[in-house]
């Protein structure tokens, strides 16, 4: 029987031997839909690797590529030159230096990659994915700043304090809750809570897994919500100390 999976990826941050490893693992077909929750820069030494390895995966998957706010940062300092001392300190510099030697041609070709990444993605079954979060009530679409979807925490930080006894249809459950059926993100990876696994709480699910530190990288299948994982990335650049 032909697999038609929708497979969520999480924040890569350049580590392109991860994602060829985690593709592997979960076997993935040309049948499956690839989501792809941003950050792709801005940590390993492999991002213009990774960027082409992307590229030519969209010519045989269906993809859909959210961005990042390290995508957002890297895509400035790329078209404009501009850069900042936070973003160079959090992986931008290594980013920066995996450039050095790209011809002008590719850096156009990448230019045009992330000048086409989207702010998130809703399927057929109301499921959203988004890089970060988002603080409208009433749902992305009426996100007021746009660069929250790449840039919130609000909305991790809320379902980890909620009660976990709060059900829907309570005065107090969340109403930007309700809008999906439910939220995949990445963006604040779930070391900074010990964790090296995807975590579900409400109808949320993170799965930035903390590929740019020590962790691996995380593929998970939407629908049955198994999940493959790559070794720790930090095993596969040992000479490298990825994101600060």
């Amino acid at each position: 029987m032909t697999s038609t999976r929708t497979l969520v990826i999480g924040d890569i941050h350049g580590a392109l031997k991860a994602l060829i490893q985690v593709l592997d693992r979960a076997k993935v077909t040309p049948d499956d839909t690839l989501v792809f929750l941003g950050d792709y820069v801005d940590g390993w030494s492999q991002t213009p690797e990774l960027i082409n390895y992307l590229i030519e995966l969209k010519s045989i998957h269906t993809c859909i590529f959210l961005r990042g706010n390290h995508d957002e940062l890297f895509y400035r300092w790329l078209k404009y030159g501009e850069s900042n001392e936070t973003w160079l300190f959090h992986g931008g510099q290594t980013t920066i230096d995996s450039y050095a030697k790209v011809s002008m041609n590719i850096r156009n070709i990448h230019l045009y990659f992330f000048e086409n990444l989207v702010n998130y993605y809703i399927d057929q079954k109301n499921r959203l994915f988004v890089h970060a979060g988002f603080t409208n009530q009433n749902g992305v679409k009426d996100e007021y700043f746009e660069k929250m979807l790449y840039w919130d925490r609000s909305l991790w930080e809320m379902v980890l304090a909620m009660d976990k006894n709060l059900e829907k249809g309570n005065i107090f459950y969340p109403k930007r809750l309700t809008r999906y059926h439910e939220i995949f993100i990445g963006h604040t990876a779930l070391s900074r809570i010990g964790e090296a696994i995807p975590k579900n709480v409400a109808n949320v699910w993170n799965v930035d897994t903390g590929a740019a530190h020590k962790n691996p990288l995380t593929l998970m299948d939407v629908e049955t919500k198994q999940f493959w994982q790559s070794d720790p990335v930090c095993q596969m650049y040992p000479d490298e100390k990825g994101r600060n």
